[in-house]
């Protein structure tokens, strides 16, 4: 029954009792001083119940206005939860989301009513749930807040680096009932050229090999070029020599990047070199500058091997010539200048050749005009295309 239908009742007793009072005065048989006497005391009581009666209307058009106020306030404080600056996410003691503000759901990229309800721990890596669990005992124990640097993953698999600072929600034992967790993203540093660079020559011993010397390979160290060019070869059975790379200025070699049993490093120039511990590559900034160059190199080697592929030797030599191009060219008034004087004998290693076929169809091409030399017998590149 509604607060109003109870004091319109009560109020419609009160009068039909009153009217009862005064039937039962004017009736000339009842002389007796009982009846009036009960009719008076429960008139005063219906009063006091009708008093009572609006004293409750007051007192629930007072709850109605707060309860009003609240849920203006609590809609306000949602939408400051929800659209606040930095990505949060409300769960219980065990790690299971019961809230997720707008960033947090954009963060882990699951829409909101799908991240509720999830246990915390899911998003973490295999490896790291351990860590994470002794993290949530020792919140559970502590009155201050901590932090904890973790990976965890997007919806798409991609892991993000994050930072998680908890608060805890206590009930009136003092006892944590839920914890808010402050989820920040670790930007991650600019990785510019110059940037990666210094992972691989700062504070480094720097080797430098002569024109012709061979490089010292060993399985535990990958090498770095600062300067000049390196040749890459293996050996077949007959003992021939194959070309299986050239080396420049920013590009990475070594023994451990490699499945050949046969391979040697020769200085095409005078060359200054960096050596990197294989162990080393555990570093996540070291990896992140290392994976394009070993890339590089992956393609660089593909290319060998696709021209390695061709049936005829003309189109080897066309292909290798594009290749070398594209990798040592440096472009002058008269086509493109090779940097390093490469013999008959290399080109026809490459091409998976003889050298005196190489000289013939090097000869043919320079009476076409497609290349010609400088005065040092660098190869100078004109109509190649």
């Amino acid at each position: 029954m509604k607060i109003e239908q109870f004091i319109q009742r009560t109020e419609a007793f009160h009068r039909r009792l009153a009217d009862l009072n005064q039937t039962a005065i004017a009736l000339p048989c009842l002389k007796s001083e009982m009846l009036p006497q009960a009719f008076k005391e429960l008139s005063s009581n219906s009063r006091m119940l009708q008093l009572a009666a609006e004293e409750l209307y007051v007192q629930n058009e007072d709850l109605i206005r707060t309860r009003n106020l609240l849920e203006e306030q609590c809609d306000r404080y949602h939408n400051l939860f929800y659209f606040a600056p930095n990505a949060y996410l409300l769960t219980n003691t065990q790690g299971i989301i019961i809230e997720a503000n707008y960033l947090a759901t954009t963060l882990f990229k699951i829409p909101q009513n799908s991240l509720v309800g999830k246990a915390l721990i899911k998003f973490f890596p295999l490896e790291e749930r351990r860590r994470f669990r002794n993290h949530l005992v020792e919140v559970l124990k502590s009155d201050s807040s901590r932090e904890l640097s973790v990976s965890l993953y997007q919806r798409d698999g991609k892991l993000l680096n994050l930072t998680l600072t908890e608060a805890a929600d206590p009930n009136q034992q003092g006892k944590p009932i839920n914890l808010l967790w402050v989820v920040r993203e670790i930007p991650q540093p600019e990785q510019t050229e110059a940037n990666n660079e210094i992972y691989f020559t700062e504070n480094r011993f720097i080797y430098k090999y002569s024109k012709g010397e061979t490089i010292t390979l060993k399985p535990s160290e990958i090498f770095y070029v600062c300067q000049g060019l390196v040749k890459l070869n293996t050996f077949c059975e007959t003992g021939e020599e194959v070309l299986t790379g050239l080396v420049g200025e920013k590009m990475v070699f070594g023994s451990s990047l490699t499945s050949l049993q046969t391979y040697q490093a020769t200085a095409l120039v005078d060359v200054e070199l960096v050596s990197i511990d294989v162990a080393e590559i555990a570093s996540p900034a070291l990896s992140h500058a290392l994976l394009p160059k070993i890339n590089q190199r992956l393609r660089q080697t593909e290319s060998f091997l696709a021209i390695s592929g061709r049936q005829r030797v003309q189109e080897r030599l066309h292909y290798l010539l594009l290749l070398l191009k594209q990798e040592i060219g440096q472009p002058i008034p008269q086509g493109t200048r090779l940097n390093v004087r490469l013999t008959h004998e290399e080109l026809a290693s490459a091409c998976c050749t003889t050298r005196v076929t190489i000289t013939r169809l090097m000869g043919k091409l320079q009476k076409q005009g497609v290349i010609r030399f400088d005065s040092k017998k660098h190869i100078i590149l004109q109509n190649l295309t």
